[in-house]
């Protein structure tokens, strides 16, 4: 593990605190911003591979992974409300995260666009100071349009499937291999925005 490095957390005057995102994200993040939120970024120091479990569902492993980077965060900011997230891509039960390497990406690529499948975002809102521990987490069913062999190498070629689960990332005017989504878009690209703010509602209560 990295040594950890303070980080200066600007003091703004809002109704909900200071807001911090336990996500190096850029999807996110860009979320976040465009929602209107204030906010300042801070990546968790965790191993997400001690999480993985033989037994362990793709929303139980998301919702853990997403309460413990809240709560690795939280701990250096405890006045301050921190939110964790980690999106999983389930086919079947077998859950598909980031993929390592670009052989596994053209693995996970084939499974996932020969078949519909679930994106499962948790969302974990802690804040020390207060006793503020919530994980929820939010669904959405993926169809996509089957690829072909050379689409899925250019696709893994561009290198656009790194840092990704389930090696894509629908951007927010759809994408030409999704024929549809049901549930959330925002979900599907990395932080379920209508189940946040109804979430942070429920703390400014």
């Amino acid at each position: 593990m990295s040594e950890q490095r303070p980080v200066s957390i600007p003091q703004w005057d809002t109704p909900r605190g200071i807001l911090i995102l336990a996500s190096a994200s850029p999807r996110r993040k860009q979320l976040l911003t465009e929602a209107g939120y204030k906010f300042t970024v801070v990546p968790p120091e965790i191993d997400e591979s001690a999480f993985l479990s033989e037994h362990i569902s793709p929303c139980e492993y998301a919702k853990g992974l997403a309460l413990a980077k809240a709560k690795n965060v939280a701990a250096r900011f405890p006045e301050c409300l921190v939110i964790g997230a980690d999106t999983v891509a389930d086919f079947n039960g077998q859950m598909f995260g980031k993929p390592a390497d670009a052989k596994e990406a053209e693995q996970i690529t084939r499974k996932l666009f020969g078949a519909p499948h679930k994106v499962i975002t948790a969302v974990a809102i802690v804040r020390i100071a207060e006793g503020t521990e919530i994980v929820k987490s939010e669904t959405t069913a993926v169809y996509p349009k089957q690829m072909s062999t050379e689409q899925i190498a250019k696709h893994i070629k561009s290198g656009s499937w790194q840092n990704k689960a389930g090696a894509y990332a629908i951007q927010e005017d759809g994408d030409e291999f999704i024929e549809k989504i049901e549930g959330s878009l925002t979900n599907v690209m990395g932080l379920p925005m209508e189940l946040l703010q109804r979430l942070l509602e429920r703390i400014a209560d």
